[in-house]
């Protein structure tokens, strides 16, 4: 399990300096981070994408050496007359710009073919999370409120689903409720022509559910194993003798000081179903960035592959920099470090 990030590390500033001073100086650090890390990933998604081989012959194929004006419209296309450096910098540059390129497959801008599908993946990662939330939070407060056998139950099963991949818990409930067992819900998301595939809700079922299933058990037992800690603390053990009834003191006491591990999990989370979405997405043909991505690869689509991988990595670094902030708002302490 990834090791979650310390919010309280490198928060304190020098002494003397204002709390709106202070707050800006760790904002910009957070933020100048952030910007670093997208342009070592654009470095990376570069050299990947680059070292596929040449792109041009890929996509015309056996018409390589018979077609000559286009292999010269492609090369002018992707600059891949010039040095890898040059070419770097100027698609660097038009990404800064926000010009994603043209698509080599239908010579058509790479932003207005992938808009409609990077609103239909946020869609789709937005409503898992809102029922992934409360779920994984409720079955950590019954986990830890019952520490015996439901506890021993609960546990086993979440490791039973994060043992699963998420194609294959996916595959599951199709058998399940779309195809031999039940007939509830369609077996793929479907979308009318210039509609969105949450126009018909029953088509969204199965995927939100795949997600849901493939994440709440990571968050579930993190948040219970602080749960249990802080249930064991000696300020809880002092409104248990107050005569403060368990599940008050579970929701009112123990939860809100395991919130802010929780939202370092769900951050990342999150960042994963960012990314994760692919398998899901082609499972269910939903039209979203995923199974756009898996498409643009199979076409051999330099520019649209460039463009979706920085997307989902654009996605990642803004969510684990606002589960940061959150941290910091959440955790009286780390306030106290660095407005001091």
């Amino acid at each position: 399990m990834a090791t979650l990030p310390n919010p309280l590390e490198d928060v304190a500033p020098p002494r003397g300096r204002s709390g709106a001073a202070a707050w800006t100086v760790w904002l910009l650090r957070r933020v100048g981070l952030a910007v670093l890390t997208l342009w070592l990933v654009s470095i990376l998604v570069y050299l990947a994408t680059a070292a596929l081989g040449d792109p041009v012959r890929a996509i015309l194929g056996r018409s390589y050496n018979s077609n000559p004006g286009r292999v010269a419209q492609l090369r002018a296309q992707l600059h891949s007359n010039e040095n890898l450096v040059s070419r770097y910098l100027h698609w660097l540059g038009g990404l800064c710009k926000g010009d994603l390129g043209t698509s080599l497959a239908n010579q058509r801008p790479v932003w207005g073919q992938i808009s409609a599908n990077v609103e239909n993946t946020l869609v789709l990662v937005v409503l898992s999370a809102a029922v992934m939330i409360p779920v994984a939070f409720g079955i950590a407060m019954v986990s830890a409120h019952f520490r015996r056998r439901p506890d021993t139950v609960i546990q086993t099963i979440l490791l039973a689903l994060a043992g699963l991949p998420e194609f294959l818990t996916g595959i599951l409930l199709v058998a399940l409720f779309a195809t031999s067992v039940f007939h509830l819900f369609p077996a793929v998301t479907i979308s009318s022509t210039g509609g969105h595939p949450w126009d018909q809700p029953k088509g969204m079922v199965l995927p939100v559910t795949t997600l849901v299933l493939a994440v709440a058990p990571y968050v579930s037992r993190i948040v219970r194993s602080t749960l249990l800690e802080v249930l064991d603390s000696d300020y809880v053990e002092l409104a248990r003798l107050k005569g403060i009834p368990e599940g008050v003191v579970v929701r009112k006491h123990a939860l809100l000081n395991a919130i802010v591990p929780g939202v370092q999990v769900i951050a990342l989370q999150l960042a994963w179903l960012a990314g994760g979405v692919v398998l899901v997405e082609t499972l269910f043909s939903y039209p979203g960035v995923g199974a756009q991505l898996v498409d643009s690869v199979r076409n051999h689509d330099v520019p649209m592959v460039q463009a979706l991988s920085m997307i989902i990595a654009g996605v990642y670094v803004v969510v684990n920099l606002l589960a940061d902030v959150l941290s910091i708002l959440l955790t009286p302490r780390a306030r106290t470090a660095i407005s001091s």
